[in-house]
């Protein structure tokens, strides 16, 4: 069945809506940010598959919901349905994509920073703005690293900037046991010292102390040019720890400007890096992070 109207393929795919192998068919992406769908959500997903589709639907590795089997004729009736929803498509091609996110501190035990909150402003901020190719954001709340910030162009890991008052420890060791880093030790009045240079921010002993000993505040680290795809490279991270939001958009302003403006057209991020030099990337990252 050929469609009833001329079709603008570029448009389309702009608009998260992939060509399948199955001619005048496409797998629409939706724009799942940080992996959060409320029921209302889920439920519009179902009907739009059942109606339009094959009554399934695929879940990317970002997080993102994928509807296959949307006949191009139908394109604009879907879009409609989705914004009844509380839903949008995604993006294709050479701009910010979805930004993805574990569930944080709002559910999770380890988590030290609300990621989804995070994940909303870095989309508000970022989402679907044009560049040379593909820039992605990942948020992952905590040390354990759930999301693997370092694959992500963009990479942020929760962390807590620590303190200690010494007035509220009673010296039961606990914060000693809980370190995984071997940070910290007991002096010889019984006092706890931190080594600044073994400690990555976990904020263990902050959740394991019993008197409030050690208090902590929400920080942030960062990793750049990280890919994962037909070649896997580990993002680099060579900021100190961020303790502020301002200064983390700042930072992250910073990498989306440098890329926009050195990359050649279809380079990703890090190849970019590679070709300008760390050396320059470095040197407007830090700028920023200094403000």
């Amino acid at each position: 069945m050929a469609p009833k109207k001329p079709v603008n393929y570029a448009a389309l795919k702009k608009g998260g809506f992939m060509r399948q192998k199955q001619k005048g068919f496409f797998s629409m992406r939706l724009k799942v940010v940080g992996g959060y769908l409320n029921s209302e959500n889920v439920m519009t997903i179902s009907k739009i598959a059942d109606k339009y589709g094959h009554g399934y639907v695929h879940l990317t590795a970002r997080q993102g919901v994928e509807i296959p089997y949307i006949y191009v004729d139908d394109v604009d009736e879907v879009k409609q349905e989705l914004a009844k929803g509380g839903l949008e498509p995604s993006v294709c091609g050479p701009r910010v994509r979805t930004v993805t996110a574990c569930q944080g501190n709002e559910v999770c035990p380890s988590g030290c920073i609300d990621t989804r909150s995070l994940a909303i402003e870095f989309s508000e901020r970022y989402f679907g703005r044009e560049l040379p190719h593909k820039f992605k954001f990942g948020v992952t709340g905590c040390i354990n690293n759930c999301l693997k910030a370092e694959e992500n162009d963009f990479g942020v890991k929760g962390a807590l900037d620590v303190s200690y008052v010494p007035d509220a420890c009673i010296s039961c060791g606990v914060c000693i046991k809980a370190c995984r880093s071997e940070a910290l030790s007991e002096d010889e009045n019984g006092k706890i010292v931190r080594d600044v240079s073994k400690c990555n921010y976990c904020g263990r002993c902050v959740k394991a102390c019993p008197t409030e000993a050690w208090l902590g505040e929400e920080a942030y680290i960062v990793s750049f040019g990280g890919l994962f795809g037909r070649e896997i490279v580990t993002g680099d991270s060579f900021l100190p720890v961020i303790k502020d939001k301002e200064t983390l958009f700042r930072v992250a302003d910073a990498t989306i400007n440098f890329f926009a403006e050195h990359a050649k057209p279809s380079e990703r991020f890090r190849n970019t890096l590679r070709r300008v030099g760390f050396d320059l990337f470095k040197e407007k990252i830090l700028e920023a992070y200094n403000g």
